[in-house]
């Protein structure tokens, strides 16, 4: 039994979910749901009882294994993963989930947490692509033709990249014999493949329509849950291995600024916080590219702050979806008169993406801010400012105002079921929390914190940013100039794939029918004209039907006997 303890203890709590994963399974349905809430729960006193250190090692193919490496960085995103697993599986208690569904979440979880505590590159591959592999089915437990679709291409997606990131892991172990995973950098051999391979993870620009395509069409519980692993274990692997890399400075302003426009335009409100997803991964991105402790400490914290503001929207979203059948904006309005928790639970979500003071992703992002003004990227700092109001515009404004407020849509839903109310509720204390006091947080970062948050300058700063975003919002609305809610499906570069690509085949299909009839033609026409000719050669007179003399018959036999010896004799 000792010896059971001494295996069992240090063993990566990653494995633990997964394992409780199929433990979930075989207990009873009402049993299931809850033990799903609580096991997550359990692992998190167990994670701050540890030391950091090397917990764990596995022997294989003559390499040792760190499965269980505990820093600073690994913990902070261990824990956080802890407590999205648990609110998105109290959540789920309101939603119609099968125990499969209960499965999947789990073992998504478990791999995305098993990841991060992976001290080595192979099991940061196996277990990133059990993540991947497990979170389809929070797509496809949908269970319609979009939903299958888009888990279809999001499993080639995810898969691409894992074999992308086998690709460079290979060429980098090859070239350095080494499989720890630490700094690579760019200029490391495969470095390029690997940040590749977790830039598609991290929904890179070009790369990152599989998240918009996706996480709106899974379960109402599946989109909170996939929004809180997927692209930040990402992000946990570019801080791990390429902090400092000034290409990522660059990409990460990019991603916070284009999302904004689909934003605007877009009908269904999940794709609009699937768009803000991207533009706040952009935030993270630029704190990794810039490098400073104080850059990574702000990307660390607003990864935090952002798995559960996010959580948050999703719930609120999800809720709306389960009471109405609908998430689009044309279709609802005035929600606020029977569901007036959720609406107030939206709107906390709806401040702390936004940055508003004593919220929790105003702690977070203006640290990102001040790190980046402080190394001089003036033209990236004004890029964000714009990015910041841009979210406040389209997930701090839009997102309440069309689902609750707006023009009356005439419905009556009822309020969410009470464990989702709970699940929100939870989420939106975290978010106030850590907001109003977010010296806990600060305390668990990799690197000592210095920075003071609400100074006059940031406080005033923000407020006068974000009023300025609301002010436009209302001009916009008022003169009518704001873009109309529409029954549409807006494609950015996913068209290449969805549009462009089977438009390619199509035509291509087209034209090879077309060749191959056109040559069919020609052989047929030929093969006629050469039996024509030959039933002309063979009918009387033709050359075919004589009978030849019997003297010439010798004559050509003869000849052609001689050239046949001529040949063998040289």
């Amino acid at each position: 039994m000792i010896a059971i303890a001494e295996f069992l203890l240090p063993l990566n709590p990653g494995l633990w979910l997964i394992i409780g994963a199929f433990v979930a399974i075989l207990l009873p349905q009402s049993l299931s749901r809850w033990f799903a809430i609580i096991f997550p729960i359990l692992l998190i006193p167990f994670l701050l009882s540890l030391n950091f250190g090397n917990h764990g090692t596995v022997s294989f193919l003559n390499y040792q294994l760190e499965t269980f490496r505990l820093d600073a960085l690994s913990r902070i995103f261990g824990l956080i993963f802890l407590i999205a697993s648990a609110l998105g599986n109290l959540y789920a208690v309101g939603d119609v989930v099968d125990k499969l569904q209960r499965c999947a979440a789990l073992t998504y979880a478990g791999g995305a947490l098993a990841a991060v505590f992976a001290g080595d590159m192979i099991t940061l591959f196996i277990f990133f692509e059990i993540a991947a592999v497990a979170s389809v089915f929070l797509i496809w437990a949908r269970r319609t033709q979009k939903a299958f679709s888009a888990g279809m291409r999001y499993l080639i997606v995810q898969i691409g990249a894992g074999v992308i990131l086998l690709t460079g892991l290979l060429v980098h172990f090859s070239a350095t014999g080494s499989i720890d995973f630490n700094k690579i950098g760019l200029h490391a051999p495969g470095g390029i493949l690997i940040i590749l391979a977790f830039g598609i993870k991290a929904a890179f620009p070009l790369f990152h329509n599989w998240l918009q395509d996706a996480y709106p069409e899974a379960t109402i519980s599946g989109t909170v849950i996939l929004s809180g692993f997927t692209t930040k274990l990402a992000i946990y692997a570019l801080a791990r291995s390429y902090p400092g890399t000034d290409l990522l400075i660059w990409i990460g302003a990019i991603m916070t600024a284009f999302p904004i426009f689909y934003a605007v335009i877009e009908n269904d409100l999940r794709r609009v916080l699937a768009y803000s997803l991207n533009n706040q991964l952009g935030f993270m991105v630029v704190g990794i590219g810039i490098g400073t402790e104080m850059a990574l400490n702000g990307t660390i914290s607003h990864a935090f702050c952002h798995i559960l503001y996010k959580a948050l929207l999703f719930m609120s979203m999800g809720a709306v979806l389960l009471r109405t059948g609908t998430c689009n904006g044309s279709d609802l309005g005035g929600l606020f008169k029977t569901m007036p928790w959720s609406t107030s639970f939206c709107i906390i979500g709806a401040a702390s993406i936004s940055g508003f003071p004593l919220f929790s992703g105003f702690i977070s992002k203006s640290m990102i801010l001040t790190a980046v003004s402080a190394e001089g990227y003036w033209g990236v700092w004004l890029v964000l400012l714009f990015a910041s109001a841009g979210v406040f515009h389209h997930s701090g404004i839009k997102i309440p105002y069309f689902a609750f407020f707006a023009h009356d849509s005439g419905l009556r839903p009822k309020e969410a079921p009470w464990t989702m109310l709970l699940a929100m509720f939870i989420a939106a204390v975290l978010c106030v929390g850590i907001g109003v006091y977010p010296a806990p947080l600060y305390a668990m970062l990799p690197y000592v914190v210095e920075y003071q948050p609400y100074t006059a300058y940031h406080v005033i700063n923000q407020l006068q940013l974000l009023m300025f975003s609301a002010l436009a919002f209302t001009v916009l609305m008022l003169t009518k100039i704001y873009p109309p809610e529409l029954h549409s499906t807006n494609l950015d570069t996913d068209w290449f794939y969805r549009r462009g690509i089977k438009s390619l085949i199509v035509w291509g299909a087209q034209n090879t029918i077309a060749f191959n009839k056109f040559c069919y033609g020609i052989a047929s026409k030929s093969v006629s004209e050469l039996i024509d000719n030959v039933k002309q050669l063979s009918a009387e007179p033709g050359i075919l039907s004589r009978t030849p003399a019997l003297g010439s018959s010798v004559a050509w036999i003869s000849a052609l006997l001689l050239i046949i010896l001529l040949l063998i004799l040289y």
